[in-house]
């Protein structure tokens, strides 16, 4: 791993795979650090010939933090969204998209395939509008437009979301499992070992609860985006989880609409979680529409 300046801050990042091969950028969700990326599924890609390239977006793991811009007041933005006003945050997810895009620069790599999970969907999505010649190709997963009257996270996925963590090791990493299995779904049910090992890694390596909030007030205050992706051009994959309780399956479906020739894929039992029984389909189809662009 290592770090390189982009859009003004530090990103961590590290690589998988030849840099010979076509690259793939992999943009992760709100909070979650690169290493959510597991080792193994970048390793997966990767041996379908490509470069994978995992960053820790700013405010997480090992990248910057923008302690400065203080904690966003969620308690003035949510009545303000309900009535329908915008909302002021410390950044939004076109800063997010500019980082990525000026990584990419300082890596000397003119565009990539692009892949966001999440939030990580919305930075990619935000990218390809943004910095189209830097996207050869995106892969949204289990993201969302941000179009109003999208149905919302049910009550249990958006109160693990919206709970603040325990700060103490043992309680946050128990927080992190629970949350797992809130949002998971059943293509992940076999997976709590990962989940606990991974949750425990990413606190020991950063625990930074101020940058998550400030990212979460990213995605409430930049809006939506579905009007704009009617322009876009880049060849789109949209994986989504036909059971994902945070992000439901009509948010993917509304992607997929929004973008012209999008392409749809329904992963059965697959939550709010890239479980490892999904990860030969989503290798294929990343493969399939990645190959030869």
């Amino acid at each position: 791993m290592a770090k390189i300046e982009s859009n003004g801050i530090e990103l961590e990042f590290d690589g998988f795979g030849s840099a010979e091969h076509p690259p793939v950028l992999l943009v992760m969700g709100l909070g979650a650090q690169m290493i959510f990326w597991d080792e193994e599924f970048c390793e997966g890609l990767a041996a379908r010939g490509r470069f994978v390239v995992r960053f820790d977006n700013r405010d997480v793991g090992l990248s910057t933090k923008l302690d400065a811009l203080g904690v966003p007041d969620f308690a003035a933005m949510l009545p303000a969204l309900l009535g329908g006003r915008s909302v002021a945050a410390p950044y939004l997810l076109t800063d997010m998209a500019d980082d990525a895009a000026g990584l990419l620069e300082a890596l000397g790599i003119d565009a990539a395939h692009v892949v966001g999970a999440s939030m990580g969907g919305m930075i990619a999505q935000t990218l390809a509008l943004r910095h189209p010649k830097r996207v050869r190709t995106l892969t949204s997963i289990m993201s969302t437009t941000g179009k109003p009257g999208l149905p919302g996270p049910t009550p249990e996925a958006q109160r693990v979301l919206l709970t603040p963590p325990p700060t103490d090791r043992d309680a946050a990493i128990a927080r992190g499992v629970e949350t797992w299995r809130t949002i998971g779904g059943a293509a992940s049910a076999e997976d709590e070992a990962r989940a606990r090992t991974r949750t425990a890694r990413a606190y020991d390596r950063c625990f930074a609860p101020a940058g998550v909030a400030r990212q979460l007030a990213a995605i409430l205050a930049s809006g939506s985006r579905h009007e704009a992706l009617a322009s876009l051009r880049t060849p789109t994959l949209v994986i989504h989880g036909d059971v994902d309780p945070l992000v439901p399956l009509a948010c993917g479906e509304a992607t997929a609409a929004a973008v012209p020739g999008a392409e749809l894929l329904v992963i059965e039992g697959m939550g709010h979680d890239l479980p490892r029984a999904a990860w030969p389909r989503m290798f294929d189809a990343i493969e399939r529409h990645t190959q030869g662009r």
